[in-house]
């Protein structure tokens, strides 16, 4: 089973809340340049430990809503739920809940990679799935 079959498995499919949060993980990423760029981000807004936990190969801090609205900000969580179905609510208990899994598996080596073609290929590949 490859790593986007197991995110898959581990987020679930289809029309739900959970694949339409999955999906703007997934976008979220993106923008932010991947796994580095959103490590990045969370390391200057102070929660580099957090990230680093979901990217390394032990067991993966949990983020909470708060610390997600604190790493990206409140305009940024505004924007992404008015793009979305989701009330701001429903998108940073959603988000708090996929991005550890998702940056967990998209680093099953226990290290970000930096401008990483295969990962840009693989989050595009991923999203056309939900």
């Amino acid at each position: 089973m490859g790593i986007f079959d197991q995110i898959t498995d581990v987020l679930g499919g289809g029309e739900s809340q959970q694949s339409v949060v999955m999906q703007l993980a997934m976008n979220l990423l993106q923008q932010q340049g991947g796994v580095q760029g959103l490590l990045a981000q969370f390391q200057q807004n102070g929660m580099g430990d957090l990230i680093s936990s979901w990217v390394g190969t032990g067991t993966n801090q949990a983020l909470s809503a708060a610390q997600l609205q604190n790493a990206l900000g409140s305009s940024r969580i505004s924007e992404l739920a008015q793009g979305s179905q989701l009330s701001e609510s429903q998108l940073l208990s959603g988000l708090s809940d996929a991005l550890p899994q998702l940056v967990d598996k998209l680093t099953p080596d226990g290290q970000a990679s930096t401008g990483d073609d295969l990962l840009k290929q693989g989050l595009g590949a991923l999203s056309k799935l939900f």
